[in-house]
């Protein structure tokens, strides 16, 4: 099972992320509220997977994203959004996100894209 931090700076929604990755046995490393202690946390924890929200506080998700890969360039990030923009995913992934999600599709997706960006 995949060792992951969560990026959310919702604290509903971090435990809602926490609760479903537990549930089937993958372990929460980590959580970051914003991108500046995200950036750290990455550099000092090293998970296997990150699931990044996009809007947070400090350095916007995609400003973290970038600074994840030129890190890491292997680094799994599943990018996070709840903003309904579909141009967010693109730009994600472009970047270098494995998947995007959109945050009213997360308790059913999340399991899957993890499932996913883990076989990678």
């Amino acid at each position: 099972m995949a060792k992951i931090l969560i990026v959310e700076d919702s604290v509903f929604t971090r435990k809602l992320i926490t609760m479903i990755v537990e549930d089937a046995g993958h372990e929460v490393v980590g959580f970051a509220g914003d991108g500046e202690q995200a950036l750290k946390l990455f550099k000092s924890l090293r998970p296997e997977l990150v699931l990044l929200d996009y809007l947070i506080p400090n350095k916007d998700g995609k400003a973290v994203l970038k600074e994840m890969i030129l890190h890491d360039s292997s680094a799994r990030v599943i990018m996070i959004s709840g903003s309904g923009d579909h141009t967010l995913g693109e730009r994600a992934l472009q970047i270098g996100a494995k998947i995007f999600l959109e945050k009213t599709h997360l308790q059913r997706d999340i399991l899957k894209a993890i499932d996913q960006v883990m076989e990678i």
